[in-house]
Protein backbone atom coordinates (compact mmCIF):
# COMPACT_ATOMS: atom_id res chain seq x y z
CA UNK A 1 0.00 0.00 0.00
CA UNK A 2 1.64 3.67 -0.90
CA UNK A 3 2.40 5.56 1.87
CA UNK A 4 4.16 8.75 2.23
CA UNK A 5 6.69 6.53 4.49
CA UNK A 6 7.58 4.58 1.58
CA UNK A 7 8.40 7.70 -0.61
CA UNK A 8 10.82 8.80 1.63
CA UNK A 9 12.15 5.89 2.10
CA UNK A 10 12.58 5.01 -1.63
CA UNK A 11 13.40 9.50 -1.92
CA UNK A 12 16.10 8.95 0.22
CA UNK A 13 17.77 5.14 -1.04
CA UNK A 14 18.12 6.76 -4.27
CA UNK A 15 19.38 9.83 -3.40
CA UNK A 16 22.01 7.74 -0.98
CA UNK A 17 22.85 5.81 -3.99
CA UNK A 18 23.67 8.30 -6.28
CA UNK A 19 26.24 9.49 -3.50
CA UNK A 20 27.52 5.81 -3.46
CA UNK A 21 27.83 6.08 -6.78
CA UNK A 22 30.17 8.72 -7.32
CA UNK A 23 31.99 7.46 -4.43
CA UNK A 24 32.63 4.28 -6.23
CA UNK A 25 33.19 5.93 -9.76
CA UNK A 26 36.75 7.25 -8.79
CA UNK A 27 37.84 3.92 -7.05
CA UNK A 28 37.37 1.70 -10.41
CA UNK A 29 40.09 1.49 -12.77
CA UNK A 30 40.56 4.50 -15.32
CA UNK A 31 39.12 4.48 -18.42
CA UNK A 32 36.01 2.02 -17.03
CA UNK A 33 32.68 3.36 -19.36
CA UNK A 34 29.78 3.77 -16.46
CA UNK A 35 27.11 3.91 -18.95
CA UNK A 36 23.72 4.04 -16.93
CA UNK A 37 25.55 2.73 -13.32
CA UNK A 38 24.23 5.96 -11.79
CA UNK A 39 20.53 5.22 -12.87
CA UNK A 40 21.13 1.33 -12.27
CA UNK A 41 21.78 1.85 -8.93
CA UNK A 42 19.16 5.26 -8.13
CA UNK A 43 16.40 2.58 -9.31
CA UNK A 44 17.66 -0.05 -7.80
CA UNK A 45 17.78 2.51 -4.11
CA UNK A 46 13.70 3.31 -5.35
CA UNK A 47 12.91 -0.33 -4.92
CA UNK A 48 14.59 -1.18 -2.40
CA UNK A 49 13.89 2.02 -0.07
CA UNK A 50 10.38 1.44 -1.12
CA UNK A 51 9.90 -2.32 -0.12
CA UNK A 52 12.47 -2.56 2.65
CA UNK A 53 13.09 0.17 4.42
CA UNK A 54 9.28 1.67 3.75
CA UNK A 55 7.23 -1.21 4.90
CA UNK A 56 9.00 -1.84 7.81
CA UNK A 57 8.66 2.09 9.37
CA UNK A 58 6.78 2.50 12.49
CA UNK A 59 8.53 1.01 14.76
CA UNK A 60 10.56 3.09 16.71
CA UNK A 61 13.81 4.99 16.71
CA UNK A 62 16.58 1.94 17.33
CA UNK A 63 14.45 -0.12 14.55
CA UNK A 64 14.01 3.03 12.02
CA UNK A 65 18.45 3.00 12.51
CA UNK A 66 18.68 -0.81 11.65
CA UNK A 67 16.35 -0.67 9.17
CA UNK A 68 17.71 2.16 7.54
CA UNK A 69 21.17 -0.01 7.53
CA UNK A 70 19.34 -3.15 6.69
CA UNK A 71 18.16 -1.14 3.61
CA UNK A 72 21.87 0.27 2.33
CA UNK A 73 23.19 -3.59 2.74
CA UNK A 74 20.78 -4.95 0.90
CA UNK A 75 21.31 -1.94 -1.80
CA UNK A 76 24.95 -2.76 -2.05
CA UNK A 77 23.77 -6.71 -1.89
CA UNK A 78 21.85 -5.80 -5.49
CA UNK A 79 24.28 -3.12 -6.33
CA UNK A 80 27.21 -5.68 -7.27
CA UNK A 81 24.98 -8.23 -8.15
CA UNK A 82 23.05 -6.33 -11.01
CA UNK A 83 26.59 -5.00 -11.80
CA UNK A 84 27.92 -8.38 -11.79
CA UNK A 85 25.70 -9.46 -14.10
CA UNK A 86 26.37 -6.59 -16.73
CA UNK A 87 29.72 -6.84 -16.47
CA UNK A 88 29.43 -10.92 -17.01
CA UNK A 89 26.96 -10.66 -20.23
CA UNK A 90 29.56 -8.09 -21.38
CA UNK A 91 32.04 -10.57 -21.23
CA UNK A 92 29.86 -13.55 -22.77
CA UNK A 93 29.46 -11.21 -25.87
CA UNK A 94 32.97 -11.77 -26.45
CA UNK A 95 32.82 -15.16 -25.99
CA UNK A 96 34.75 -15.49 -22.97
CA UNK A 97 33.14 -18.14 -21.18
CA UNK A 98 32.93 -21.88 -22.72
CA UNK A 99 29.36 -22.78 -20.63
CA UNK A 100 26.71 -21.21 -18.40
CA UNK A 101 27.68 -22.36 -15.42
CA UNK A 102 31.24 -20.64 -16.07
CA UNK A 103 29.14 -17.33 -16.50
CA UNK A 104 27.39 -18.19 -13.39
CA UNK A 105 30.08 -18.91 -11.04
CA UNK A 106 31.63 -15.05 -13.29
CA UNK A 107 28.68 -13.08 -12.05
CA UNK A 108 29.75 -13.62 -8.26
CA UNK A 109 34.09 -13.05 -9.03
CA UNK A 110 32.93 -9.65 -10.47
CA UNK A 111 30.73 -8.68 -7.66
CA UNK A 112 33.36 -10.21 -5.08
CA UNK A 113 36.41 -8.42 -7.01
CA UNK A 114 33.93 -5.05 -7.13
CA UNK A 115 33.00 -5.77 -3.36
CA UNK A 116 36.66 -5.53 -2.54
CA UNK A 117 37.19 -2.17 -4.26
CA UNK A 118 34.10 -0.94 -2.32
CA UNK A 119 35.96 -1.61 0.98
CA UNK A 120 37.53 2.16 1.95
CA UNK A 121 36.43 4.10 4.95
CA UNK A 122 34.94 6.80 3.31
CA UNK A 123 32.56 4.44 1.15
CA UNK A 124 31.57 2.36 4.59
CA UNK A 125 31.02 5.42 6.73
CA UNK A 126 29.19 7.55 3.93
CA UNK A 127 27.18 4.01 3.20
CA UNK A 128 26.08 3.68 7.37
CA UNK A 129 25.60 7.41 7.86
CA UNK A 130 23.26 7.62 4.99
CA UNK A 131 21.50 4.60 5.71
CA UNK A 132 20.96 5.27 9.30
CA UNK A 133 19.80 8.60 8.27
CA UNK A 134 17.13 7.56 5.37
CA UNK A 135 15.88 5.25 8.32
CA UNK A 136 15.12 8.07 10.93
CA UNK A 137 14.06 10.36 7.81
CA UNK A 138 11.32 7.46 7.12
CA UNK A 139 10.35 6.58 10.69
CA UNK A 140 9.57 10.88 10.95
CA UNK A 141 7.87 10.89 7.32
CA UNK A 142 5.54 7.50 9.10
CA UNK A 143 4.70 9.81 12.44
CA UNK A 144 4.26 12.89 11.06
CA UNK A 145 1.52 11.33 8.02
CA UNK A 146 0.31 8.55 8.78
Amino acid sequence: MPTTSRLVAAVCLALLAYVLSRVVMPLMPEGMNFGYFIYVNMGLGVLIGWNVIGSRAGRGTTAAINNGLTGVVALIFWGLFVQGCYEMFDQAMNNRFDGPFEALVAILEIAAEYALILLTPTFILTALLGGALSGLATECAWRRWR
